[in-house]
C-alpha cells in the first residue's frame, strides 16, 4: 500500500505504518495496489476539521474521509470495480480516502491505556484505514467485526496487545508475501520474491529479494525476513510463504538452511507469477538436514 504523507507538527515519527497498511489490506484480502493519503496534525487542527467537515465542535484522535462509495454490508473485497475507478495514475494506486490523525490525542490516549505513542499512532491508522475499506462500528455486530480486523492486522505487525487474535491464514500469509515482492531490489535477474515468515507468536516479518552488482553478495527474500525477525528477537517459526513474478519460487539450499537453523517442521508456502500455489515443508525440501542438533554440547 502506497501511504502519501502530509506532517503538520514537527517531530519524527517512527511508527511502523508501512508494515501494518500492508497487513491490513492482506487481512481484508485486497489484491490490486491501494493508496492512502495521511495527515499527522495536532489537536486544534483536527478541531477544526471535524467541525468544519462533520459539524462537530470538539477535537479527536483520528478523522476519515473514504473516496469509494460502498454499498450496504458490502466492504473493499467486494467493491473491485468501485476501487479500479478511484485509480490515481500519479500514485498507481486505487485512493482510498483520507485519515487525520491528532498526535497530541495520540499521546494522551497511549497515557491512560499504558502503551507506547507509536503503538496508538498505529492502532489510529488502523482503525482509519478500514473506515477507508467500508468498516463501521455504529452496530455492536459491525464493532466487533470491525474490533477483530483491527487487531488481526495489528497482531501480524507484531503491535496488538489482543492475545486472542485470530491465526493467520495461509491465504493472507501468501498476499503477504506478493506484497513484500513489490519492494524487490532484482534489476539483474528480474526475478522478483517477496516472503512472508509467520512467527509462533503470530507475528509476521517480510523480505523480498535484493541482488547486488556483485552476484555473489544477492541476498534471497527468505533469508532477509528471517535475519528481520531474528534481529527483533524472534526464534520461533511455524510457515513462510514464497511469492515470485515467475516460476514457483522454492527456497534455494541457502535459504533451506537458513531456515533449518530456527524451525526444521515449518510449512513452507509458494506461489508463481500465474497465482499458481503449491505446499510442502522444509523436512521434504531438506531431508537429513544438518542443524544446531548436530553438533556436540
Amino acid at each position: 500500500m502506497i501511504i502519501e504523507w502530509e506532517q503538520r507538527i514537527a517531530g519524527q515519527v517512527s511508527a511502523p505504518f508501512a508494515l501494518v497498511a500492508e497487513c491490513c489490506q492482506a487481512v481484508e484480502g485486497v489484491a490490486q495496489p491501494l493508496g492512502v493519503h495521511v495527515v499527522l496534525t495536532d489537536d486544534q487542527d483536527i478541531h477544526q476539521i471535524n467541525r468544519e467537515y462533520r459539524g462537530i465542535d470538539r477535537s479527536t484522535d483520528v478523522l476519515s474521509f473514504p473516496s469509494v462509495n460502498y454499498p450496504a454490508g458490502k466492504t473493499a473485497r467486494h467493491c473491485e470495480k468501485r476501487l479500479r475507478a478511484e485509480y490515481d495514475p500519479e500514485m498507481k494506486a486505487c485512493m482510498l480516502g483520507d485519515i487525520i490523525i491528532s498526535r497530541e490525542h495520540a499521546v494522551a490516549q497511549a497515557q491512560e491505556y499504558g502503551h507506547s505513542v507509536n503503538r496508538e499512532l498505529c492502532y489510529l491508522f488502523v482503525h482509519g484505514l478500514f473506515h477507508l475499506m467500508g468498516y463501521d462500528h455504529m452496530e455492536p455486530d459491525e464493532q466487533k467485526e470491525m474490533r477483530a480486523m483491527e487487531e488481526k492486522a495489528l497482531h501480524m505487525a507484531g503491535i496488538s496487545r489482543d492475545e486472542n487474535a485470530s491465526p493467520v491464514s495461509d491465504e493472507e500469509l501468501l498476499k503477504l508475501a506478493q506484497i513484500a515482492m513489490k519492494n524487490s531490489y532484482s534489476p539483474y535477474s528480474r526475478y522478483a520474491v517477496g516472503a512472508a515468515l509467520l512467527c509462533k507468536n503470530g507475528r509476521v516479518f517480510l523480505g523480498c529479494n535484493i541482488e547486488n552488482a556483485s552476484f555473489g553478495l544477492t541476498n534471497c527474500g527468505e533469508r532477509t525476513a528471517v535475519f528481520k525477525a531474528v534481529s527483533e528477537g524472534e526464534r520461533e517459526f511455524e510457515a513462510v510463504a514464497i511469492a515470485s513474478n515467475g516460476s514457483f519460487p522454492y527456497p534455494c539450499g541457502a535459504c533451506r538452511q537458513v531456515l533449518n537453523e530456527f524451525a526444521p517442521e515449518m510449512r513452507v508456502l509458494v506461489i508463481d507469477g500465474e497465482g499458481r500455489r503449491d505446499k510442502t515443508t522444509l523436512r521434504a525440501l531438506l531431508p537429513h538436514g544438518f542443524g544446531p542438533k548436530d553438533l556436540p554440547d
